[in-house]
């Protein structure tokens, strides 16, 4: 049994699966904490405060869409969704609602308990190693990027992100004018190779919530470019300056 201090809160409608995940994530070593619809996971996500939430899309009172969108009023906290809906435009609704990841039901619990252990790997190397950028302050035009902090201004005012948001940014930017596929920024930031063509929509998603937070016209992008037949890259701006 390994020992983790990192508490997770299961939310989901059917007791199987709230009994399944938590045995075998607190067998794993993680603190596990459990809600039975979208109200009591407000109320116990505000009590508990995990470390990461796995959240089910159906389910009575408040819908896991639901539940996302009022975490991310007050926390950037990981969120896996659990998903059975067959379209691929709903699956990814709870990614841009904010979540960082989803998985499709029915899923194997190894194929969860495996995106869990990424999200902590990839906490835990922002904590150790704070940012592949050496520390200090990045400005580009109007955008400052603060890689202490992890946070992001634009014309002086904070812009919101996730962690994951902040993640890929991160990464773009570090390596600006090279690109990169969809499937090697999903093992980079995501921490996973990409199983089946629609897990690079994650990928998609991410970069259309930047966009939409960071460039003047997010549909015509002058920063996130998208490169064509491969992926995305951070355009190269000679004003780029780096601020100690």
């Amino acid at each position: 049994m390994e020992n983790h201090k990192e508490k997770i809160l299961v939310v989901d409608d059917e007791a199987s699966i709230r009994r399944i995940l938590e045995t075998r994530l607190s067998m794993i070593g993680y603190n596990v904490v459990t809600a039975a619809d979208g109200e009591e996971a407000i109320i116990v996500f505000r009590k508990e405060l995990p470390n990461l939430i796995v959240l089910d899309v159906m389910m009575p009172k408040l819908d896991g869409y639901g539940v996302c969108q009022e975490i991310r009023k007050e926390s950037n906290v990981p969120i896996i969704m659990l998903t059975a809906l067959g379209d691929v435009a709903d699956r990814i609704t709870g990614l841009e609602l904010g979540a960082d990841d989803y998985v499709i039901k029915p899923f194997s619990p190894k194929e969860l308990e495996a995106r869990i252990r990424s999200v902590f790997r990839r906490v835990e190397k922002v904590n150790f190693n704070p940012n592949v950028l050496n520390s200090g302050i990045l400005k580009i035009g109007a955008i400052k990027i603060d890689t202490n902090r992890r946070q992001v201004y634009k014309n002086n005012e904070r812009i919101r992100l996730t962690g994951m948001e902040f993640s890929l940014l991160e990464l773009l930017v570090s390596r600006s004018g090279e690109a990169f596929s969809r499937a090697a920024i999903l093992q980079e930031v995501w921490g996973y190779t990409p199983e089946r063509h629609v897990d690079t929509r994650v990928v998609d998603v991410h970069i259309s919530r930047l966009r939409a937070k960071l460039e003047e016209d997010p549909s015509n992008p002058d920063l996130i470019i998208t490169a064509r037949g491969t992926g995305y890259l951070f355009q190269r701006i000679m004003e780029m300056l780096k601020v100690e």
